[in-house]
């Protein structure tokens, strides 16, 4: 039985992929206003249906990998060693995602990530998506912290780790003369005195 529902998680995630994909693709290629979700489907070769089951709209579709980079991160950021200070976890985790990513990255995805950068109609997407993973972030960080205003101090730590992340890949994706690792380090080193 575990091995049925191997299989069919690894059916799941391969088709919630295609589906991401082909949006990033779509939307690259003829901007994200003119693409449906009915060409997404299409184009990952599922019916409408089978989309909805995935997704509740295109721009979740769209947004998916960097959902799933945002999670990813709060996996690394949760293996820090408990001696760390909260902005060095952060940072160190940070760092060893940007590792991850850049390896996988390639021109085509840059690409697309500047055809997509900045285009109004995805900005309160973005910002919901990075606004639900700031209050698990917030969470892990707060087990990290001492003293007084625990909360308070978990979540301006994570909204800046947050616009840090987001400001060093947009500039990266802009001006990719170096390694991605390499303009985080200098993002996440200007935000630390502010962070603490």
């Amino acid at each position: 039985m575990e091995e049925a529902t191997g299989l069919r998680e690894r059916k799941k995630a391969a088709t919630r992929l295609a589906l991401h994909e082909a949006a990033l693709r779509l939307a690259a290629e003829q901007g994200p206003d003119r693409v449906t979700v009915e060409a997404i489907a299409d184009a990952a070769n599922v019916s409408r249906r089978t989309f909805s089951n995935y997704f509740s709209s295109k721009e979740e579709a769209l947004f998916h990998g960097d959902t799933m980079r945002l999670r990813r991160l709060l996996d690394l950021i949760a293996e820090q060693p408990a001696g760390l200070t909260p902005w060095a976890a952060l940072s160190r985790a940070a760092l060893r995602q940007a590792d991850e990513m850049y390896d996988e990255t390639t021109e085509s995805w840059l690409n697309r990530r500047r055809r997509l950068h900045g285009n109004p109609g995805l900005v309160a997407h973005q910002v919901a998506a990075y606004t639900a993973i700031e209050r698990e972030l917030a969470g892990e960080i707060a087990g990290r912290l001492t003293g007084p205003d625990v909360a308070l101090r978990a979540r301006i730590l994570a909204a800046t780790l947050l616009a840090t992340l987001r400001v060093a890949v947009q500039q990266w994706i802009e001006q990719p003369d170096q390694p991605l690792t390499d303009t985080l380090r200098a993002a996440l080193a200007h935000a630390a005195p502010a962070a603490g």
